[in-house]
């Protein structure tokens, strides 16, 4: 549950509600946050029925490898060593260097962000106690300090309802909200962070499916009781200007802070915000690596990336590192964020589909219960519904979804000539 809400907690919660604030008014902006839950809710109860019937560490690829087509394990696979790990890792390292500069305005962001990835890739490679201790002493830290910040902004917010209305109210109300519902999914990302583990729990066909589904309902309640606080302590002036403060780094997090308990208590958010971000980084650095050693250990990368079932390498969390260092030396965070909600949400919908498939097309496992089933199909269907609205509004999410399965195909290709051939992959 810790590693899930790790994964899950990053700063999307709190920089959010600000820019939804300029065209969404407080019962929309709550409404998306609701949707975005049960959407990952659903995404929770389907993956929980494909860690029953695959229980081994991979994720994605291992899912998809097992009940689908080797090849779309294997996109699904090279896509988070692209980017479904290594570029959330940058980005939230670099978002992390920037919210250190509003507590030590001389620090640099770039280096600040280097610094914490090589030391959280030292300390993974250090090997599995130290990564678990590591993994554990960070959600503590960060769960004390959100239950903190929810507990003042609740009593410092004001129980009526809130009246305000957003300074730039949209043309089209549905599209707003529909783009906001793709903000509110990235912010849900990383619910499904316990299948990259599932090979290290001691009974994973019942321990995963729980650790998913309550660890993504407590991080949904408290990213509803968040943007409570922040709809409820908004007032209009506040609204209007809501977009300067996510641009300088400063959430409304800062305001409800600052209000509360003055200059101190707006200190106090930004070391939550740099602690979450952290955690964040360590969850993925964590479980990035065990999609990597399944695909060496099937011959899809080197041998030396295997380690054994659910164990990396040092030498595979080093490469994790090396490529999230490249993304963070050549790329700015909103090139970064760009396009990667979507490459996420089409490999979770695949995999959900997946589960579709298996339950007619293969007799020799068990069989899925009808609710799996249906949270597989509203997932997909909410899924695709997104994808349509953000690539409506910008051409770059299939850009990049396109580029990563060039990538992968090419891949897929050489290694499978390797493998033929008997010599390893490079």
């Amino acid at each position: 549950m810790g590693l899930v809400a790790a994964n899950m907690i990053g700063a999307g919660v709190f920089v959010s509600a600000g820019f939804m604030s300029q065209e969404l008014g407080p019962g929309a902006i709550l409404l998306a946050w609701t949707a975005g839950a049960a959407m990952a809710l659903c995404g929770a109860v389907a993956y929980g029925q494909l860690a029953r019937l695959v229980p081994r560490s991979g994720g994605e690829y291992r899912f998809l490898s097992d009940l689908l087509h080797p090849f779309a394990g294997y996109v699904a696979g090279w896509t988070s060593l692209l980017v479904g790990f290594s570029a959330p890792i940058a980005a939230s390292a670099l978002a992390a260097g920037h919210f250190v500069r509003t507590l030590w305005p001389a620090a640099s962001p770039l280096a600040v962000a280097c610094a914490l990835l090589a030391g959280l890739t030292a300390l993974h490679a250090a090997g599995f106690r130290m990564s678990s201790r590591t993994q554990d002493a960070l959600i503590a830290v960060k769960a004390v300090l959100l239950v903190a910040f929810l507990a003042l902004g609740l009593w410092h917010a004001p129980a009526a309802w809130p009246l305000w209305q957003p300074p730039r109210p949209p043309a089209s109300p549905p599209a707003a909200f529909a783009t906001s519902l793709f903000f509110v999914s990235f912010a849900f990302s990383g619910w499904n962070a316990a299948v990259y583990a599932t090979g290290e729990f001691r009974e994973p066909r019942r321990d995963v499916p729980r650790a998913m589904l309550f660890g993504c309902a407590l991080v949904a309640l408290l990213y509803l009781g968040i943007n409570w606080v922040f709809v409820a302590s908004l007032t209009p002036d506040q609204a209007a200007v809501a977009v300067a403060y996510e641009t300088h780094r400063v959430t409304l997090g800062h305001v409800v802070m600052r209000d509360a308990v003055g200059p101190g208590g707006a200190a106090a958010m930004s070391a939550l915000t740099v602690v979450a971000l952290v955690s964040s980084m360590s969850a993925m650095v964590f479980a990035g690596p065990r999609v990597y050693a399944a695909m060496a250990q099937d011959g899809y990368l080197p041998r030396a990336l295997a380690g054994r079932e659910g164990r990396p390498t040092p030498v595979t969390i080093a490469l994790q590192g090396a490529l999230a260092l490249a993304i963070l030396l050549t790329h700015s965070l909103q090139e970064i964020l760009s396009g990667l909600g979507a490459i996420l949400m089409v490999s979770a919908a695949l995999t959900a589909c997946a589960l579709v498939r298996a339950r007619f097309a293969r007799p020799d496992l068990p069989r899925s219960g009808g609710l799996a089933l249906a949270a597989a199909a509203v997932y997909v269907v909410a899924s695709i519904t997104l994808l349509a609205c953000g690539v409506r509004a910008s051409l770059q999410p299939a850009l990049w979804l396109m580029a990563a399965l060039v990538a992968a195909a090419i891949a897929f290709t050489a290694a499978g000539r390797a493998r033929r051939t008997g010599a390893e992959p490079s």
